[in-house]
């Protein structure tokens, strides 16, 4: 027996509204990710930058990535790290079911401004285990200088 249902037009209004929120949730408008699920592009880059005290330090994770792929460059206090990873074709054995196939393939890139003066010329990248780190001394005049203080008496 069919049961009889009252017409509320805002039920309908809620059901949009949720389905709005859903989308606009799904990491459409978050820093830091591409637009998921689509081929070719893997987004941005995630890295941490800190700071000793004498040089800022970057690293960011490149697993699968080759280092001629990776191109740095530093134009004023802007760090620009861009990219590329290259679609591997595997081998499918047949007989498998595949509920999920995750492979990120395609550019990437990063600029950041960083939190003060570098000297450009001596910055050093070095690319080892999957990491890229990037070691770029601070230029002297913004090195921390400490002021000894004489007391009298």
């Amino acid at each position: 027996m069919s049961e009889l249902v009252r017409f509320d037009p805002f039920r309908e209004m809620t059901t949009l509204r949720d389905t709005m929120e859903r989308f606009f949730d799904r990491n459409l408008f978050r820093p830091g990710n591409g637009w998921p699920g689509l081929e070719g592009d893997i987004g941005t880059l995630a890295l941490d930058l800190y700071e000793t005290d004498d040089n800022l330090i970057v690293e960011a994770p490149l697993a699968g990535v080759n280092p001629e792929d990776v191109e740095i460059s530093i134009s004023g206090n802007v760090l620009t790290i861009k990219g590329k990873t290259e679609k591997v074709e595997e081998k499918k054995e047949n007989g498998n079911k595949y509920y999920c196939r995750e492979r990120r393939y395609g550019s990437f890139h990063r600029a950041i401004t960083l939190p003060t003066d570098i000297d450009a010329d001596q910055v050093k990248a070095v690319f080892e285990n999957g990491l890229l780190k990037l070691t770029m001394p601070k230029v002297e005049t913004v090195k921390p200088k400490r002021i000894e203080i004489k007391a009298k008496g």
